[in-house]
């Protein structure tokens, strides 16, 4: 009873911890968005509450003069375009890989995994070399084109489910007379909801989220998305953090509520992928 006793304790002092460093930045983020100017100068903590609780001024400055309503149109864009190719070529790929039989098959898979581990920074050369000569630079083409570049856990998810569908469905579809992207089209993917849920959400936050690639491919303020949106707060004397802050709730909001109401999708597609 005492090791178990014990081994309870940790357990919610584990959990206790994990909370504490995942919600302590989010509260320092959410106590600066609601201080002054003035209480940011006077170098108070960053946990130090703010001296007026229902300050909005700085989520209206960032909103306003971070021209967000805009960035949020065109990270939409973005988004619906990369993920929606996403999981077009991913779940085709899978569909591939493991329906058809053909050479270096096991090498694709291989390549595949190569091309996971290489960082990606270390190739941007010569990719934004591609992406000036095919004149996608400084348009919202750049960042969908590389994001749609579907990455090998989508794939891998994809692959999963799709081993888990029988051979027996396509069989019996080819005997009616459909063609290999007829049974993709009405056997193979409408079985993938789960898996395709999974992709969605995971590749939605990371598209919703990433800064380098809209940065450095989207230099046009016409151009900005939300993420790039509060770089206009960074000035070369200083950053107004108060405002930068705020920005980061507005950002921060929608992926929150959009994970609280969507990760059983996330655990669930997961899981089956990984049992299947």
């Amino acid at each position: 009873m005492t090791r178990r006793a014990v081994t309870r304790v940790l357990v919610y002092l584990s959990l206790i911890a994990a909370t504490a460093v995942v919600l302590l930045p989010l509260a320092a983020v959410f106590l600066t968005s609601l201080k002054s100017e003035k209480e940011m100068a006077d170098g108070s903590g960053a946990l130090a509450l703010p001296g007026d609780p229902f300050n909005v001024g700085n989520y209206v400055t960032a909103f306003q003069d971070g021209r967000m309503l805009p960035a949020f149109a065109n990270t939409a864009i973005i988004l619906v375009v990369a993920v929606g190719g996403t999981v077009l070529i991913g779940s085709m790929t899978a569909y591939a890989i493991d329906r058809f039989r053909f050479r270096f098959r096991r090498s694709v898979l291989a390549l595949f995994l190569v091309a996971a581990l290489v960082p990606g920074v270390t190739t941007q050369v010569a990719t934004f070399q591609i992406v000036n000569s095919f004149g996608m630079f400084d348009s919202l083409w750049a960042p969908i084109a590389l994001y749609m570049g579907t990455d090998i856990v989508s794939i891998y998810i994809f692959l999963q489910f799709v081993r888990s569908i029988p051979v027996s469905l396509d069989e019996s579809a080819r005997l009616d007379g459909a063609n290999a992207f007829t049974v993709y089209r009405k056997v193979i993917f409408p079985l993938l909801k789960p898996a395709i849920a999974t992709v969605v959400i995971v590749k939605g936050i990371n598209v919703y989220n990433d800064f380098y690639i809209p940065f450095l491919y989207m230099p046009s303020e016409d151009l900005g998305v939300i993420s790039t949106s509060l770089f206009r707060f960074k000035g070369p004397l200083g950053a107004h953090w108060e405002t930068i802050s705020a920005g980061a709730i507005l950002v921060i909001v929608p992926t929150l509520v959009v994970f609280l109401f969507l990760q059983r999708f996330i655990y669930n597609g997961f899981t089956r992928g990984a049992t299947k």
